[in-house]
């Protein structure tokens, strides 16, 4: 089973979802500015990917600045209080497969964590490509 934690407005997380649906993956998607997060949720989601809450941070687009998030000094424990108050303060998509989880940025990533890729040729939304007509990565 594919699940990735979405954010449909996100053109990247849009890219994820288009490149795991065209592997012929059905994957579970999870809206998170809508169902929120658990701490024990983002805990493990961290551990797994080998992140810090600092490394997850949304940094742009998100109040991180407002809250005050980007000043020296501030904890983990901080950032992951505010995460959990402001699901938009997680960067996305992360992406859990049997292969393990990531958070796919840019992209393309999310192919490391596909037992089969889309067949070539494949694009991203904004044209880039991803893999070419004989099946090769391109990008990423």
């Amino acid at each position: 089973m594919i699940v990735i934690h979405h954010n449909p407005d996100c053109g990247t997380s849009r890219n994820v979802v288009a490149i795991v649906k065209a592997a012929g993956e059905d994957p579970v998607v999870i809206e998170y500015l809508e169902t929120g997060w658990t701490r024990p949720q983002l805990l493990g989601l961290f551990a797994a990917a080998g992140l810090t809450p600092r490394q997850a941070l949304r940094e742009t687009k998100s109040p991180a600045a407002e809250l005050g998030l980007l000043e020296p000094g501030v904890s983990d424990a901080q950032i992951l209080d505010a995460m959990l108050e402001h699901p938009v303060l997680v960067n996305r998509p992360i992406v859990c497969t049997p292969r393990g989880v990531r958070l796919c940025r840019p992209s393309p990533g999310v192919l490391d964590l596909l037992e089969t890729w889309p067949s070539g040729p494949f694009e991203l939304e904004d044209g880039t490509p991803v893999i070419d007509a004989s099946g090769a990565r391109v990008s990423g």
